[in-house]
């Protein structure tokens, strides 16, 4: 019985033969087979590259999309039809290696990039013995042929595909250092606008046919949109973000009024017009990753993300700006008054250098609301609003607090629940107001409402499963009066309860 041959996906570099590896030369020369991919009605890049070091006698697979670009009558569409393809392609390779014979699939570039080569080892590399054989990348070759440094230091670098829609592709750039957008073609005229948006596009260079002889480059606006081939890529060196410098020992006569933004719990229809018109008019916008990904990038626009422990440093950074007269925002989930920003603005704007600031805080919709309608009523009386966080206060306040919530018999709405670090809290929280409350107390549990993910669960005290809760959660535990209607809505009476 023969043994089974092996598989090689080689990488041929950007386009010089000159670039292939000494590796990737050798396995070429000695292959049975030699597989690539090409387009309909053209020759493979690929071969073109390579064929220098074809043996005699070599077998060929020309391995041809049924569809590239444009459209097709395969019952399944395009993913159909490349699947099928894929599938077909595999079985042919795969007959070669079942009778011994070394393959070796052709890849421009590097075979685990952006290439075609990954499809077939997702197909044959669980069965036959594979190798990798890593190529130089197109855009090693573009920065080299620019002459540009990418990214230095602790910089980073972001590759994107310029099939992104345009407002990621914008919000992404405005937040990277360097970056290589890559798939242009029939994308450059949105690619530019996404440049421009995200105040990227002095600076980011063109470059076509990186290391062949017909390479050329250019600066990205200086590009003629319908001269954009698929062998084309944009750099945007790291030097040419623009570096913030706020001049705190100066005088500044005309600070800018700072806002502080609550976003509301998630969908943009949540956004309230007033917060809207807002962040269409501020230069800068700061806030923890998640909420200033949030905000659309646009021109004129400049994003500060930071962690989700450097509040105050962050409330400083935007006063510091607002004082020299730069229009801010700072942003928040929910409501920003409701354990937001809000509250660490006021605590750095306590410094007296920033006493000419004005502050204004404008409301978001709050998860406790959010939560609440979702199911029904149940803040409907008296409640009180808790976050069993103990990073800002001790949990013996917490636990303190909570007791004197039980025993008022109001209705308790509970933020930041549990996170990876702190894991008894809610099982703490449970044990205390049981010593108040019935086990039937109804609870609500509210996970990323508003969001895809959404879901709501109406239980009760005594049957809450504490390690079903994690920080996307929101809970409402009800006084003695909540109760639940017989379609699972929960509500509590404005009136006091005349069990009590």
């Amino acid at each position: 019985m023969t043994a089974p041959g092996r598989l090689y996906g080689v990488g041929l570099g950007p386009g010089d033969p000159e670039l292939i590896t000494l590796k990737a030369a050798r396995l070429i020369e000695s292959a049975d087979v030699i597989a690539y991919h090409q387009g309909v009605g053209k020759q493979s890049n690929a071969r073109r590259i390579a064929v220098g070091l074809f043996p005699a006698g070599v077998v060929e697979e020309v391995l041809q999309y049924p569809v590239t670009t444009g459209t097709t009558d395969h019952p399944g569409g395009y993913a159909g039809a490349m699947a099928e393809f894929y599938e077909e392609c595999a079985a042919r390779l795969g007959a070669h290696l079942e009778a011994g014979r070394t393959v070796v699939i052709l890849a421009e570039g590097d075979p685990l990039f952006y290439g075609s080569y990954m499809y077939m080892h997702d197909r044959l590399a669980d069965r036959f013995e594979t190798e990798v054989v890593p190529g130089v990348p197109a855009f090693a070759a573009a920065t080299a042929a620019v002459a540009s440094p990418l990214v230095r230091l602790t910089d980073v670098l972001t590759i994107l595909p310029g099939t992104l829609p345009e407002p990621e592709l914008a919000r992404r750039l405005a937040d990277t250092d360097g970056a290589i957008i890559m798939k242009l073609g029939r994308t450059f005229p949105a690619v530019v606008s996404a440049l421009r948006q995200a105040g990227r596009l002095d600076g980011a260079l063109y470059v076509e046919r990186a290391s062949m002889p017909e390479q050329r480059w250019m600066p990205v606006a200086d590009v003629d949109p319908t001269s954009v081939p698929y062998f084309s890529l944009i750099v945007v060196p790291g030097d040419t973000k623009p570096r913030l410098a706020v001049d705190v020992t100066r005088s500044h006569p005309a600070a800018a009024e700072l806002l502080v933004i609550g976003l509301g719990p998630g969908p943009d229809r949540w956004l309230t017009p007033e917060v809207t018109e807002a962040l269409a008019d501020v230069q800068h916008v700061i806030g923890y990753a998640p909420y200033v990904d949030r905000v659309p990038q646009r021109e004129g626009l400049t994003r500060h993300s930071s962690g989700n422990t450097v509040e105050v440093d962050r409330a400083r950074l935007a006063l510091d700006l607002a004082l020299g007269g730069e229009r801010v925002a700072v942003v928040s989930g929910g409501d920003a008054g409701i354990f937001g920003m809000a509250a660490a603005v006021f605590e750095a704007a306590e410094d007296a250098a920033y006493a000419d600031v004005p502050i204004r805080v404008l409301p978001g919709l709050s998860a406790v609301q959010v939560v609440a309608a979702r199911a029904g009523a149940p803040i409907g009386g008296d409640f009180a609003v808790m976050s069993l966080s103990d990073r800002l206060k001790p949990w013996e306040l917490i636990e303190k607090r909570m007791r004197a919530v039980a025993e008022a018999d109001l209705v308790l709405a509970v933020y930041n629940p549990r996170s990876r670090s702190r894991t008894t809290q809610v099982a703490d929280m449970q044990r205390i107001l049981l010593e108040h409350r019935d086990p039937s107390t109804v609870v609500v549990v509210g996970r990323d409402v508003g969001r895809a993910e959404e879901s709501l669960t109406v239980t009760t005290l005594g049957e809450l499963d504490p390690e079903t809760i994690d920080m996307k959660c929101l809970l409402i535990v009800g006084a003695s009066g909540t109760r639940v209607t017989p379609a699972g809505q929960a509500w509590t009476p404005r009136f006091a309860d005349e069990t009590r």
